[in-house]
């Protein structure tokens, strides 16, 4: 495999994690420009959204126990941090909940990444949300699939616990009826 540090998530591949996956959007909702973390990590989102739900990531977990730390350059967004429930073995279980957030970011906030932690950033603004991160990026993967991440519990369970869409002229949560199990949320401020 040949190193590529450039890659653009497009509308056809967001469809597995979309609040309405027939609605339209753009031909590519964030583009992704890996470096590591010599280099760090940039994400671009595009602003908008795609039936009623604002533009986002496709969210991932972490496969390694390390922490990853976003910065915000520019625009406004909603992180959403979810930890799974375990079974006695130990072993994730991906449609059981134990810890949601949804914080508020703009830029200059550091939000550290808890290790395990599935995390997704959502644009709810009106110009470009950018980003930078320190997570790893080996010289033999590609930017739209790093190793450090694990994507299939996302597109199991066709999203996060819950989905960022825009209400009354504002962003607000929907459960996402896939989970047997999630805690109750709300949107906050990073503290």
């Amino acid at each position: 495999m040949k190193n590529e540090p450039y890659a653009a998530r497009t509308h056809e591949a967001m469809k597995d994690v979309l609040y309405d996956p027939a609605a339209a959007g753009p031909a590519i909702h964030y583009y992704m420009i890996r470096g590591g973390a010599k280099k760090r990590n940039i994400t671009v989102w595009d602003s908008g959204q795609v039936g009623g739900e604002y533009i986002k990531t496709y969210g991932h977990y972490h496969l390694d126990d390390f922490k990853e730390t976003y910065t915000i350059l520019a625009g406004s967004g909603i992180l959403l941090l979810q930890n799974r429930a375990r079974d006695q073995q130990g072993a994730p279980i991906d449609d059981q909940i134990d810890r949601f957030q949804a914080l508020v970011v703009k830029p200059g906030d550091s939000i550290l990444i808890p290790p395990y932690d599935g995390h997704l950033l959502v644009n709810i603004g009106d110009s470009w949300l950018v980003t930078s991160d320190n997570s790893p990026f080996g010289t033999d993967e590609t930017a739209g699939a790093p190793r450090h991440a694990d994507y299939e519990p996302v597109k199991k369970m066709r999203g996060f616990a819950y989905y960022v869409i825009e209400q009354h002229g504002r962003p607000a949560l929907v459960r996402n009826p896939l989970y047997k199990r999630v805690p109750p949320a709300s949107i906050a401020p990073l503290e």
